[in-house]
């Protein structure tokens, strides 16, 4: 109560007037009323207009891994949230058919080593001119034959799950396992796990929601009658954060429900304060044909309906008449005879308009 006392006496002691729009005031006044000032900021971005968004990965980024042999989930890794790497061990599937499929490959193998040694004995024999022609012909057919069912075999043990490595330890030892190992495709996130442990799984059963997070885009939901004035590469900003983000696409189509069209804007540099299918409102930001300067709310007085600010100079503040294009979160961009290198008044408006009105006058 005191220091509410102590500046109004200070405003009312204050020599200011209005001569040149100019308010007289000293350092030391201005330390006791608690007036701080600070620089403009060039900008030519002004906010268009507010929409609602939401927060998607990109298709080429999002992965659903299912099961690729019916089975039983005998085991789970990771959960929703945990970070994955490619190739890391997510599930091991308990998959009677995976034995079937690893026999009909060793078979398959087997079948082809033994024609291989016909085929290397009787292109031996043609060209020792032992044979004709056309027994080497049935060779060569027969091997092919059996080297196409072999490769066969391995894609699908590969389609089945297993790696390269594992079906070239399995041709060596051939040692049969029900194990199915499910691993992670990509580097990302879980975002969703689909299934429980020991459940029946049937052939493609969803397991996990997998997301390369490293790109992340914003759909955004705009009135179709302000879809025109819209451009590929406007800025868009989130509000109440630092993030932002460029328009990339404008939809072709409009929702029935709400008359809304799409505009999707793929977000710039990290958004970690985002998730997955947040709703979040935005800002879609265009760009002025002339340059504003960018000011706190706090800094712009108003009277008889213009809009001011008070300069620093020499002898206290000059008042500046100054237009005001558009206004976002805490701040506004304004046009007026300022430059860049101004000193503004951001804190203590009130007093220095009270002097200048001479509300603290005699």
């Amino acid at each position: 109560m005191k220091k509410i006392v102590f500046s109004l006496l200070l405003i009312c002691t204050l020599k200011a007037f209005a001569e040149d729009m100019q308010i007289r005031i000293s350092p030391e006044q201005i330390t006791n009323l608690a007036i701080k000032v600070g620089p403009v900021v060039a900008s030519q971005q002004v906010p268009f207009l507010s929409a609602p968004a939401r927060v998607v990965v990109p298709g080429n980024h999002d992965r659903l891994l299912s099961a690729p042999q019916p089975g039983f989930l005998v085991q789970l890794n990771v959960n929703i949230g945990d970070s994955v790497t490619k190739g890391q061990l997510l599930a091991q599937i308990h998959s009677p058919e995976l034995v079937a499929l690893q026999q009909q490959f060793l078979t398959a193998r087997s079948e082809l080593n033994l024609v291989s040694l016909e085929y290397r004995r009787d292109k031996k024999l043609l060209e020792d001119g032992v044979i004709a022609q056309r027994r080497w012909q049935q060779t060569a057919a027969l091997h092919n034959s059996k080297a196409a069912i072999a490769d066969e075999a391995r894609q699908l043990l590969s389609m089945a799950g297993m790696s390269n490595a594992e079906i070239n330890t399995l041709a060596n030892n051939h040692k049969l396992s029900s194990l199915l190992s499910v691993r992670s495709p990509i580097d990302g996130v879980i975002l969703d796990r689909l299934v429980t442990l020991g459940s029946r799984l049937d052939m493609q059963a969803p397991l996990y929601h997998i997301a390369d997070l490293s790109e992340l885009w914003l759909e955004i939901n705009v009135p179709q009658e302000r879809m025109h004035s819209i451009q590929i590469g406007d800025v868009v900003e989130v509000e109440n954060t630092p993030i932002s983000a460029k328009i990339s696409l404008l939809g072709q189509s409009v929702n029935r429900e709400n008359q809304t069209m799409l505009a999707r804007a793929k977000i710039e540099g990290k958004a970690d304060k985002l998730r997955v299918g947040q709703n979040i409102n935005v800002q879609i930001m265009q760009n002025l044909v002339q340059q504003g300067l960018e000011v706190p709310n706090s800094a712009i007085a108003q009277n008889s309906g213009h809009h001011y600010v008070f300069v620093r100079n020499a002898d206290g503040f000059v008042v500046t008449e100054v237009n005001v294009l558009g206004r976002q979160g805490e701040y506004s961009l304004i046009s007026g005879p300022l430059s860049t290198e101004a000193q503004i008044a951001v804190q203590g408006s009130v007093s220095l308009k009270a002097n200048w009105l001479g509300l603290g006058g005699e």
